[in-house]
């Protein structure tokens, strides 16, 4: 029921606070960016574990990802961060839409990623700090804007 508030406060802040801007991302049949970005806020609050690729024993980076994009839209991003950049198109920083997905550089290149949700936040399963729960985060701000990679569609 939490996950179910967040969400609703969530699409209404949103729907409420943003001007329409023009997609670069047509939506087709398989669905598309703002599926990825509303399925993912419904994983809020999950936990970490380190290898993990489902809601049940919970997600590391890569998995979190991976699980997002196979249930919302059927595509299919395996393997470690790094195989997963090598299947997205890089984008500049200032053409980032939510849905795409960001890397970061925390123990070397491709070493974490998230999902760009818009407004400098993005959505990640993170393991540092004690806080081992899929969250949001800045970035422009904090531990994450500093290692901040690049950005990468797949839409």
């Amino acid at each position: 029921m939490a996950r179910l508030c967040i969400l609703l406060l969530a699409l209404m802040l949103t729907a409420c606070g943003t001007a329409p801007v023009a997609s670069r991302k047509p939506s087709g049949p398989a669905g598309g960016a703002e599926e990825v970005v509303l399925f993912s806020f419904g994983l809020l609050d999950s936990k970490y574990r380190y290898g993990g690729k489902n809601i049940d024993s919970g997600f590391d980076c890569s998995g979190l990802v991976s699980y997002v994009f196979n249930q919302a839209v059927g595509m299919r991003l395996t393997g470690n961060v790094s195989d997963i950049a090598r299947k997205g198109r890089v984008i500049p920083r200032d053409e980032m839409q939510p849905g795409d997905l960001v890397f970061f550089n925390t123990e070397g290149p491709y070493s974490h990623v998230g999902i760009y949700l818009g407004d400098g936040r993005f959505i990640h399963a993170p393991s540092s700090k004690g806080k081992a729960r899929v969250r949001t985060d800045s970035l422009t701000t904090g531990y994450f804007a500093d290692r901040f990679t690049e950005a990468r569609t797949y839409f």
